[in-house]
């Protein structure tokens, strides 16, 4: 017997706990309906969620030898890691830290590459030092890609100079780090 209760609201008989259905039932919220949470509601679980999304895998890579380049093209660098998505619609996020220095007045450009693909280029200007005739700088990167592949898949950090004066990444042998997360979408 199927039946239809309609409401605005529904509060508990006493007490401050309610409770929907009974075990092992199945409750099902419509397509086009939204299930809405008021500002500063929690939502908790005691069971299993599934269909959320979740981390499935998480890959850490370090490097820490000074690399340096005075071109205006994109180089690699070694900061590299590979990861093999479990399925084609999960996501990467992609986290990067490294230490960058440049001689002179110039910006340091980077990017990450997935494989031979440029996923975005980064400018860091970063003004002289007058007592000193260079600078250096923390950076960090993030980046939310959809690779749509379950082949291993390298992501690369790769810079170039702005105007041909030495740049570095890594300078005095400061590590950096890559960490690539894969999230189940």
């Amino acid at each position: 017997m199927a039946s239809e209760i309609k409401a605005n609201k529904i509060s508990p008989a006493t007490g401050t706990a309610f409770t929907i259905g009974d075990s092992g039932d199945t409750f099902t919220v419509p397509s086009g309906a939204t299930l809405a949470f008021a500002s500063g509601a929690a939502i908790s679980n005691a069971g299993t969620a599934s269909g959320f999304g979740k981390v499935l895998q998480v890959v850490n890579a370090t490097y820490g030898s000074q690399e340096t380049t005075t071109s205006t093209s994109f180089v690699a660098t070694s900061l590299t890691a590979s990861i093999t998505p479990s399925s084609t619609s999960s996501k990467i996020l992609v986290l990067l830290h490294v230490n960058v220095r440049q001689n002179g007045l110039d910006h340091v450009i980077a990017t990450i590459y997935r494989d031979t693909t440029n996923l975005g280029d980064a400018t860091w200007g970063m003004g002289q030092d007058h007592s000193h005739s260079n600078s250096q700088t923390n950076f960090g990167f993030n980046w939310l890609d959809s690779p749509s592949t379950t082949s291993s898949t390298t992501y690369t950090l790769y810079f170039r100079s702005y105007n041909g004066n030495t740049v570095y990444t890594s300078p005095n042998g400061e590590e950096g780090s890559i960490t690539l997360i894969e999230i189940e979408a």
